[in-house]
């Protein structure tokens, strides 16, 4: 008997939370119906019927074929830290919702997320980094800073011409002196970083004198600017394992160039802007400093740049693992 009356409560219970169910789902859709938005899963199972699931499984389907898996990032025996890159796939659950007020025939019209890499770049320990991810299709312009406020003018005027947003390293002795300056660029809004305090040959510090010449700019970086850095540049690339980690300790990335103008030397513009054509890839973080040889080759760097199919963005921006919609098709 007790057997008998708990197999029938246990019915009854199982009825009432199928029926709850129910009406949330049924609450739901007419919900939907009355915004004009779609569509709980009570309206997909109960109602749609098969035309709904072969439009689901058209867009599954698709989507096994249009995933582009992520990429891990990586210690190169030569480029030392190299960023991974976000994969990417379709987003079924919303190109279905989509698709599901569309006409039967139209071409489906699929939306995307990124994957991001299982392995970043905060994973790889304390390493310099030299470039990109080759195949992000994103170059960098890194401009160090610690003379030449004539160019800079001009330069600014060109990268805003050409919607370019560089990264400038500023030397914190230049930065004390020229704040003015530095709120001019700022201003432009570009990426503001460290290029020590006093043009050192970092690798010849000891750990306390490497320490504060980061801390110093970095402390009027903030002071001055409101910034927070993510990256310091060590001045002509003079740099050891010390200099990495007490840049590490400070919160910043070491990061170095892939390709440089050498315009200090005062090249012609145009053979920079050969060296430029013939060489940057996807990845490049090109060296640059407000000089006559780099602002004259600037608008031709620019050109050679895109004619590749590559955008021009910060350090920031190319180092990081996500995606440049601009540049690839169909996404």
């Amino acid at each position: 008997m007790m057997l008998k009356k708990a197999i029938v409560m246990t019915a009854v219970m199982g009825a009432l939370l199928l029926a709850v169910q129910f009406n949330d789902d049924l609450s739901a859709y007419v919900s939907g119906l009355k915004s004009g938005k779609a569509i709980s899963t009570f309206g997909t199972a109960f109602l749609s019927g098969d035309e709904d699931q072969a439009l689901r499984l058209r867009i599954e389907e698709e989507s096994a074929k249009r995933r582009i898996a992520p990429i891990d990032a990586r210690v190169d025996r030569v480029w030392k830290a190299i960023p991974g890159y976000n994969g990417i796939e379709v987003d079924v659950k919303k190109t279905y919702l989509h698709m599901r007020s569309e006409p039967a025939d139209a071409p489906i019209k699929f939306f995307y997320k990124e994957i991001q890499p299982k392995v970043g770049l905060d994973d790889l320990g304390i390493e310099p980094i030299y470039k990109g991810n080759p195949e992000k299709p994103m170059v960098a312009l890194m401009i160090n800073v610690a003379w030449g406020n004539e160019f800079l003018e001009p330069m600014l005027e060109t990268l805003k011409k050409e919607n370019v947003k560089a990264t400038f390293f500023f030397d914190g002795s230049w930065l004390k002196k020229n704040a003015e300056a530095a709120r001019l660029i700022q201003s432009h809004g570009h990426e503001l970083s460290n290029h020590a305090y006093s043009h050192p040959d970092m690798s010849k510090l000891d750990r306390t004198s490497a320490y504060n010449q980061i801390a110093k700019t970095e402390a009027l970086l903030k002071s001055t600017l409101g910034v927070s850095n993510r990256f310091f540049a060590p001045p002509s690339g003079a740099f050891n394992r010390m200099t990495v980690e007490v840049a590490a300790e400070q919160g910043l990335k070491t990061v170095l160039w892939t390709l440089d103008t050498v315009d200090w030397m005062h090249p012609s513009p145009d053979s920079i802007i050969r060296k430029i054509r013939n060489r940057v890839e996807p990845g490049t973080l090109i060296l640059m400093h407000p000089t006559d040889s780099a602002s004259g080759a600037l608008p031709g760097m620019i050109k050679a740049i895109k004619q590749k199919g590559l955008v021009l963005g910060t350090v920031s921006e190319t180092l990081s693992s996500d995606r440049v919609r601009l540049v690839e098709a169909g996404l």
